[in-house]
């Protein structure tokens, strides 16, 4: 398995501290709203790689926290709380905004077949370890206080930017829109660790510490529950590009300190799905959720489909023209399959299964490249010299990781649109029959085909059966 590290910036062989299991963290949602499908594309990928692993013959033990408390609007500490944002904006406490929009989340990852990791913590369950972390950083001198808020020392750690490939120049004061100069800090990037009710009087969210009434700062959640469930020493850490600075960076100097060691080996970054207009977010144009495509008659699954045909490290530009030609590409995909598993033949032949299992593992240890994967599935499909039985298993052993839902029964919905088209070709061709136009009969029986729509001819006059 090769993977591009973002800490070398370069693609490496993937070796784990143990070769018995793979530890993996996964930055999870700030549940006070729902997630953009942006937001989700990171995770389809972190699916890929989590379920790549497994098919490589890894155990995978993987964890994802829930970020309920302590995410400002801004990196840089300052402003409201984003869970305090969303309890403002639909009157409700923030304990319920994080349960509903928790579920909310699991309920679109589900549509979409990301796996739920083996953990889940949510980062209001866990401030004991959070305290008892600041504390030895405080002892060992790399956070101070400074009016009542515990702030960790970033002079104090040598290659601070090497993850980001930053420094401190390219990050002046004004340079960026989140940065604001906060009077109590040493420097303008020390990143707070825990914050008091002398920062955010109006917190709803608060604990008793050392420090004072007050609750953790965002960067040093992931570290606590990664290291608690998880272990002083990380496989993998991923999350989406815009979390390498300064989230990513974050985790690495306060773990490290704590830790007095290396942390974790490889970092692994999702880029953007931008819309055509620039990058997506929660606040600009159109709310492009997986309800939302839903409601304009997309299967999800389309858009996982969409996802893999672009390699996980390109930005992806979404346009609904994109979607609709993702779409249609995934319905023939299915209708392909469907085909082959309403006519099985013949006895598994294993040195086939053996050189498409390999090839199929080849595109994925070459740094997850899902396109490849996904060629490698067509060219099973079209293999003349494959019989039925043999691209079945390949399928199903494809889809373990590819999660398309390729052999799964679906039901279908036909309105009045298709039963019409169904109809109309179906008097179109027996016309074509009837005048001996055979040719053209078996044009319409292939395109009705294409569409998933196998016709019978019998004594009753012709039948059909939608199969995707």
């Amino acid at each position: 398995m090769r993977l591009y590290n973002t800490l070398s910036k370069t693609i490496e062989e993937f070796t784990p501290y143990n070769e018995n299991e793979v530890t993996m963290y996964t930055c999870g949602p700030t549940v006070y709203h729902y997630a953009h499908i942006g937001n989700l594309r990171t995770y389809i990928f972190e699916d890929i790689l989590e379920k790549s692993l497994e098919y490589m013959g890894y155990n995978v033990k993987r964890v994802m926290n829930i970020t309920d408390v302590g995410h400002m609007t801004s990196d840089a500490d300052s402003g409201e709380d984003k869970m305090q944002k969303g309890a403002a904006r639909e009157n409700k406490t923030v304990w319920e905004i994080a349960d509903y929009y928790t579920n909310a989340f699991f309920n679109d990852a589900a549509k979409l077949n990301i796996r739920k990791p083996l953990i889940i913590e949510k980062a209001s369950d866990l401030i004991d370890d959070y305290i008892r972390i600041i504390e030895k950083l405080l002892k060992d001198g790399y956070a101070y206080i400074s009016n009542n808020n515990v702030y960790f020392d970033i002079s104090k750690i040598e290659d601070y930017y090497r993850l980001s490939g930053k420094n401190s120049n390219d990050l002046l004061v004004g340079a960026r829109d989140d940065v604001e100069l906060d009077e109590f800090k040493r420097n303008p990037y020390d990143f707070g660790l825990w914050f008091t009710v002398s920062k955010f009087e109006n917190q709803a969210m608060q604990w008793d510490s050392p420090w004072g009434v007050g609750y953790p700062g965002w960067h040093i959640e992931c570290s606590g529950i990664a290291i608690k469930h998880l272990g002083e020493y990380l496989d993998i850490h991923c999350g989406g590009i815009d979390n390498i600075f300064p989230h990513h960076t974050n985790e690495i100097a306060q773990s490290e300190a704590f830790l007095g060691h290396k942390w974790c080996k490889y970092w692994l970054h999702g880029e953007h799905l931008n819309e055509e207009s620039g990058k997506m977010s929660k606040s600009k144009g159109e709310f492009l959720t997986v309800s939302l495509l839903e409601e304009k008659k997309y299967d999800p699954l389309a858009y996982r489909y969409f996802c893999l045909q672009s390699h996980y490290r390109n930005q992806l530009v979404f346009s609904y023209e994109s979607l609709d030609i993702a779409a249609n590409g995934y319905k023939k995909l299915v209708n392909r399959v469907n085909q082959i598993k309403n006519s099985p033949s013949g006895e598994l032949e294993e040195d086939k299964l053996n050189e498409y299992q390999n090839l199929f593992k080849k595109a994925l240890q070459n740094d997850l490249n899902t396109s490849s994967a996904l060629t490698v599935l067509y060219d099973v499909i079209k293999d003349e010299l494959l019989n039925n039985n043999t691209k079945l298993y390949l399928i199903a052993s494809f889809d373990s990781v590819l999660s398309l839902d390729l052999l799964k029964e679906k039901e279908v919905e036909i309105d009045s649109k298709l039963l019409s088209y169904i109809e109309e070709k179906i008097e179109e061709r027996n016309l074509a029959k009837k005048e001996k136009n055979y040719e053209l009969a078996d044009k319409i029986r292939e395109e009705l085909k294409e569409k998933g729509i196998i016709i019978e001819d019998g004594r009753e006059g012709t039948t059909y059966e939608i199969i995707r």
